[in-house]
């Protein structure tokens, strides 16, 4: 029944690879629990106390709460589907109840030290550079994903409109207008790309120095290679430029619900985590400005 459930997941709810894998993994590892400590049970006929009692040894195996929260996820949804099938009579996650956890807020690059990144560093001038720069500037001026980005097509830019066509999570498409500032970047980048491809036709628009297309490694490589050089803020990763992006289109006024959209949330739940970064901008104001503060 797993991987019925799994081509469930791949065909009907359209997840990516690395997610089925996550959910292949978290029922294998529930799986060999039971097998090593109740072998007259299985995945399927597995009561609340069996998975309750796999999530304490979770707990004491030290795995973060977080992820633990993950797996009880993927058990839910895998339960609920039996339900569905009518494989199983009773759900046994329903008395499951997920783990307290503390909220980090996303750590972002501020506005003096990104402007500087952008406007002051010197990138070579060759390929190398220019596609550096269009990394940067892309993951800031838009909020795409790594993956997004990653699997971004020269095809899925429109110059007349100044927009990206981005495929995102669970084959979701949405579209993203960009600057004049980054148009010229872009086209920037095309140049020394034709240069580099010689006739050789990748579609996706970044490709490393061979042509190839790019991996998420070396997006990490080029991310934190120049973060180094302008922030001291201790994650230096392709998703804190997006975090920025978030944060300071907040801290300009624009609405929730556009940010929303902009950086294809499903619900304004995972959006309003960036309030809290905007918060603190609102308070230096009030501190600033009102009479009696």
């Amino acid at each position: 029944m797993q991987e019925t459930f799994l081509k469930y997941l791949e065909y009907e709810k359209r997840y990516s690879k690395h997610t089925i894998l996550s959910y292949k993994l978290d029922l294998s590892q529930l799986s060999s629990y039971i097998k090593n400590t109740s072998p007259e049970f299985d995945l399927e006929n597995a009561n609340h106390l069996l998975i309750r009692g796999w999530i304490v040894s979770l707990v004491e195996s030290e795995i973060q709460p977080k992820s633990i929260n993950r797996k009880i996820a993927s058990l839910r949804s895998y339960y609920k589907f039996l339900l569905r099938q009518g494989t199983i009579q009773k759900d046994p996650t329903s008395k499951i109840k997920i783990l307290k956890t503390r909220r980090k807020l996303p750590q972002f690059v501020n506005e003096k030290d990104m402007n500087l990144l952008l406007d002051n560093c010197e990138f070579n001038n060759d390929f190398e550079g220019a596609r550096d720069r269009l990394v940067l500037e892309m993951l800031y001026s838009t909020g795409i994903r790594l993956t997004e980005l990653i699997n971004l097509k020269g095809s899925n830019l429109n110059f007349h409109n100044r927009t990206i066509k981005v495929l995102g999570k669970r084959n979701k498409e949405r579209v993203i207008p960009f600057s004049v500032s980054l148009e010229k970047v872009i086209k920037q980048y095309q140049v020394e790309r034709n240069k580099l491809t010689n006739g050789y036709e990748n579609q996706n628009l970044i490709v490393t120095g061979s042509g190839e297309s790019c991996y998420p490694m070396l997006i990490y490589r080029i991310v934190k290679k120049y973060l180094n050089l302008f922030t001291t803020i201790d994650k230096r990763s392709p998703h804190v430029l997006r975090h920025t992006f978030a944060t300071h289109l907040l801290n300009k006024g624009a609405e929730l619900n556009a940010v929303k959209d902009l950086l294809g949330h499903s619900s304004l739940a995972a959006t309003q985590v960036y309030t809290h970064n905007s918060l603190d901008k609102l308070k230096s104001v009030f501190d600033q400005a009102h009479p009696k503060a």
